[in-house]
């Protein structure tokens, strides 16, 4: 009672009800009260799907017979697996496995027919990209049951028919994760992540910056000067790309020593593409500056590009999971290829001959996103 007597209070009503109009007037606050959240809870229900399923499946067949075709084919009916690509070679499908093309790999033998006519065992290798841990721990498990029912359904039809002492045919799959063979969860998740931080930063800090030159009216004094709009822009742009840039170094050094991730390529070339994922989170953070006016403002409309960088960067969850126009979608997104590139120098020690698309990639969206939000600010400074 006290306090609905406080609520119809003579004073207090009538103030209550000119914030509501107030919140009414104001359609650009009311559409970012209600479309972040939606958006976001959409994306995150589509995105972050940990299912495995479309295991991209390489395959070499050294043996070529009926029997080793109804192995492949038992990997394919299982649901789990699509076969990518076959190859001829061991060799070939490794630079396959290597370059990230494919999830696994199936390996049939020579003597895989001889050994099931035989009675015997025949082992077949299955080789799993152990970068996703997660993925491949599943994938590995799946391969197991595949090869398993196949033995079991083959073992009861040869029971049933034999007529001799010949022993139950079976195959025997010998697993190998490749790049993460203790299947640590920590090196997918630390690798991606060091993209997501860079964007997120690196936009926020020049949001801010932006915006809080049009609170104090710094522009209209900057503009005072002889300095050109290419120059003032320069200036904003640059000490923060020199701060954020030792933020790349730290993030390896925390993720080598906390984590134990292994260091197996250049440097070089992820601190390059460390630091266009830094200048693209500042191009981000510019572009949303010259829409918004205030720092509350640039806050609520960082939650329409954050999370879903966030989260169709395939940095914590696998790309694979997601439908497939939102994989088409997280093409254009500067996490998926830093990732991508992280985990390529890291955990499996490939050069730019390998991860020249992921760089270009993120070379073209950076220079888009840089290129916009110069041309909007220009705009605003003229």
């Amino acid at each position: 009672m006290r306090l609905l007597r406080l609520l119809t209070n003579n004073r207090l009503w009538p103030l209550f009800m000119k914030e509501l109009r107030q919140i009414k007037r104001n359609r650009k606050l009311v559409v970012m009260l209600i479309m972040p959240p939606t958006v976001n809870l959409v994306l995150l229900g589509f995105a972050m799907n940990s299912e495995v399923k479309n295991v991209q499946l390489g395959v070499v067949d050294y043996s070529r017979t009926a029997q080793s075709r109804e192995l492949v084919s038992a990997f394919v009916e299982s649901g789990s697996f699509r076969i990518a690509e076959r190859f001829a070679s061991g060799e070939a499908l490794g630079r396959a496995l290597n370059a990230g093309q494919l999830d696994a790999g199936l390996v049939v033998p020579h003597d895989f027919a001889q050994r099931r006519g035989r009675g015997q065992t025949a082992e077949v290798q299955i080789l799993v990209d152990g970068v996703n841990s997660n993925r491949a721990g599943i994938a590995a498990g799946y391969a197991a049951r595949v090869v398993a029912a196949l033995n079991e359904r083959l073992g009861g039809a040869a029971l049933a028919s034999s007529t001799s002492d010949v022993g139950r045919p079976g195959a025997e799959p010998r697993v190998a994760v490749l790049y993460n063979p203790g299947l640590r969860t920590s090196w997918f998740i630390v690798t991606g992540t060091i993209g997501i931080l860079m964007v997120l930063i690196g936009s926020l800090v020049a949001s801010a910056s932006m915006v809080n030159e049009k609170e104090s009216g710094t522009i209209e004094q900057l503009l005072m000067t002889p300095a050109g709009s290419t120059e003032i822009i320069a200036a904003k742009v640059a000490p923060i790309m020199l701060l954020l840039s030792g933020d790349i170094l730290l993030s390896v050094g925390v993720v080598r020593l906390v984590f134990d991730v292994p260091v197996r390529g250049s440097l070089v070339l992820l601190y390059f593409a460390g630091m266009l994922c830094v200048l693209a989170g500042i191009g981000i953070g510019t572009f949303i500056a010259t829409f918004t006016r205030s720092q509350t403002q640039a806050q609520l409309m960082s939650f329409f590009v954050n999370p879903p960088v966030s989260m169709l960067s395939g940095a914590t969850t696998p790309v694979e999971g997601m439908p497939h126009w939102m994989q088409q979608i997280s093409y254009v997104n500067p996490v998926r290829h830093f990732a991508t590139i992280a985990r390529g120098v890291l955990l499996k020690g490939v050069g730019l001959e390998v991860l020249y698309p992921n760089l270009l990639a993120l070379t073209a969206f950076t220079l888009v996103i840089v290129g916009a939000s110069v041309w909007r600010f220009r705009k605003q400074l003229s």
